[in-house]
């Protein structure tokens, strides 16, 4: 699909999308971290042990990145590599390809080609292991874009979150990555994007939570859109496909 778009010039806009309810309705890690942990009744009680302790930790900015790192922990241990790793991946996203095919939002990914079409540097930033979004992106023809997203690394017999892809370390991780130039245009859903939003000189919310668009009027400039690109029950002014 890559030859369908011209190659972007060394200073072509940046155009950051989030993932996660932006080009994809759900939360794909959470998603592929639940099969993980559900084959195994094992590893379903380990969850249910672990949950009382983790699951608040995950709701809380500061601790986030420990409590997804326990599931993760819990959904992984046996694998103690990359390469091992992505393979469940892979089959993880054969065994769902249509329920997970039908989570890609047309209008969203609409938007995506016009940028590419455009000449726009396009990435993808997500807490979701690189891995995952690149294979879901390829049942749009879009996995030649790059993904920065969340890593892993072995730990304690299976796998940890070492870097996560999210609120100020999601501008980190794109800046060690190389990309340095100002953030011509950023689209995410969530407030944990606000680092995102804040450095774009458009920053566009889609698919918000309700409640969070005071917030997000708030906080952002005061000509920022808020759209919906057609995910169920999110609010944002809706935007219809061609």
């Amino acid at each position: 699909m890559s030859a369908a778009y011209p190659v972007p010039a060394a200073d072509a806009p940046l155009v950051v999308f989030d993932f996660d309810h932006t080009l994809y309705d759900g939360d794909s890690g959470s998603h592929l971290f639940k099969w993980l942990i559900e084959r195994a009744g094992w590893r379903w009680l380990l969850a249910l042990l672990v949950a009382p302790v983790a699951g608040p930790m995950v709701a809380f900015l500061p601790t986030r990145r420990a409590g997804i790192s326990v599931f993760v922990w819990v959904g992984s241990l046996g694998v103690h590599t990359h390469a091992a790793l992505d393979a469940l991946i892979t089959t993880y996203v054969a065994k769902h390809a249509a329920a997970i095919q039908a989570r890609l939002l047309p209008i969203a990914l609409e938007v995506f080609r016009q940028h590419r079409a455009a000449g726009d540097r396009v990435l993808v930033a997500t807490g979701a292991p690189p891995a995952l979004a690149r294979a879901i992106l390829a049942f749009a023809g879009q996995d030649d874009v790059p993904v920065i997203g969340t890593l892993l690394a072995p730990n304690m017999g299976g796998m940890g979150v070492q870097r996560h892809c999210h609120y100020a370390m999601k501008m980190q991780m794109l800046r060690d990555a190389g990309y340095t130039q100002p953030v011509a245009v950023a689209y995410s859903d969530s407030s944990a994007d606000l680092p995102l939003l804040h450095a774009a000189q458009q920053p566009v919310v889609v698919n918000p939570k309700a409640g969070r668009v005071a917030m997000f009027r708030r906080v952002l400039p005061p000509a920022t859109r808020i759209l919906n690109w057609g995910c169920p029950g999110r609010a944002g002014d809706a935007v219809h496909a061609r």
